[in-house]
């Protein structure tokens, strides 16, 4: 009895080495086995996208994820597959969930916490969205946070807030901002004038001006605003300033220059001449030739069809017709008849009604989709 109890406590530890490994063999092939089958819904789901099959590809991620709850990229891929359908609600869910796991990495739960304020925006829920993308700061995400968040106090018109922002963006060296700075700094302006405010305005102009002095915007609300004030010789001044800038946009303000210089004589007038034809001559725009010819009419003809013959457009050839018969000569018909030609091009085509595939010539078989019998008889100007 002595010798049967002695053998089993020898054969004890043998026994309990192979059932060890025996189980340690198992526990191996089902790992291996869930990494090798993870891979393949992840691959299989990433074909379904290639090929435009969405709902499928969301149904095979929605499968993996209940396979194995801890795969953090197919959450990532679920969500933003959610996302970029509309369906908001199941987005959020899905990296809400990511958000409450105890095991999340750092780098991970930032990349959720983005993803969610990226949900809340497109939702069009932005106190949400602030809020979630206002956590990111100190994250790896921050910058883009702080972009996000420009964007949505752009939108939302929420000026002071949309300047301080772009303000941190360019001090942290995201980019120069102050252009965009300007524009908030104007769109306060308005918003004081709006409200009687005119010192207010003025004063907030004079900012938007040293903020980004190359923007046009400063400098054409400041002419406006010293028009309103009765202030036009110094408003031509103002608005003389547009010939430093890029381009010389003073076609943005022709029209007022016109409409507030004609009832005050011929002084005036002959410095907004002054001014358009130094503009046209830098820039050659139909908008400050038209406001030129209202001023000077008897230049109308000559000009006209100068502008016509270099820049041959339909609305170069509509201003030349609508000159007086006597200003007609035999010479302008060809210049006319080039600018209709050229503008009307783009319009002799068909259409396919299917996909919208343009063509000079007719197809019975759309060349983008294939479509059989899909492009009206009509050219696209005869529709």
């Amino acid at each position: 009895m002595t010798e049967f109890n002695l053998t089993w406590l020898l054969l004890l530890p043998a026994l309990g080495f192979a059932l060890g490994w025996l189980a340690s063999r198992l526990d191996l092939r089902q790992v291996r086995r869930e990494e090798r089958d993870s891979p393949r819904a992840y691959y299989k789901g990433l074909n379904l996208l290639l090929n435009e099959q969405q709902d499928k590809a969301i149904d095979t991620f929605i499968e993996a994820v209940q396979n194995d709850p801890d795969t953090t990229e197919l959450h990532f891929a679920l969500g933003n597959l959610f996302r970029r359908r509309g369906e908001f609600e199941r987005s959020v869910r899905v990296h809400q969930h990511l958000l409450s796991r105890a095991d999340l990495s750092s780098a991970d739960r930032d990349r959720a916490q983005y993803a969610l304020a990226q949900d809340y925006a497109k939702a069009g829920l932005f106190d949400r969205a602030e809020a979630a993308f206002r956590a990111l700061e100190g994250s790896a995400f921050s910058t883009e946070a702080c972009r996000a968040l420009l964007d949505l106090y752009e939108r939302s018109r929420e000026w002071v807030s949309a300047h301080e922002m772009a303000s941190k963006l360019e001090a942290a060296g995201a980019g120069s901002y102050a252009a965009r700075m300007a524009h908030h700094l104007c769109e306060r302006a308005e918003e004081r004038s709006a409200a009687g405010a005119h010192a207010e305005a003025w004063e907030w102009l004079q900012k938007a001006q040293a903020c980004a002095p190359m923007t046009a915007r400063p400098v054409v609300m400041m002419g406006q605003w010293q028009v309103r004030q009765g202030q036009v010789e110094q408003a031509l001044a103002t608005w003389a300033g547009l010939l430093r800038l890029p381009q010389a946009p003073v076609a943005l303000v022709a029209d007022e220059v016109v409409r507030c210089v004609q009832p005050l004589g011929s002084a005036l007038i002959d410095r907004a001449l002054q001014l358009l034809r130094q503009a046209y001559t830098t820039q050659e725009s139909l908008a400050v030739l038209q406001a030129i010819n209202t001023l000077a009419p008897s230049e109308a003809g000559p000009t006209l069809r100068a502008h016509l013959t270099r820049q041959p457009s339909l609305s170069a050839a509509a201003a030349v017709l609508k000159l007086p018969p006597e200003q007609w000569k035999d010479q302008d018909l060809k210049p006319v008849r080039e600018a209709l030609e050229r503008s009307t091009l783009p319009l002799q085509r068909y259409r396919c009604a299917a996909c919208g595939f343009e063509a000079q010539r007719y197809f019975w078989q759309c060349p983008g989709c294939l479509s059989w019998d899909s492009y009206p008889p009509q050219r696209i100007e005869e529709q």
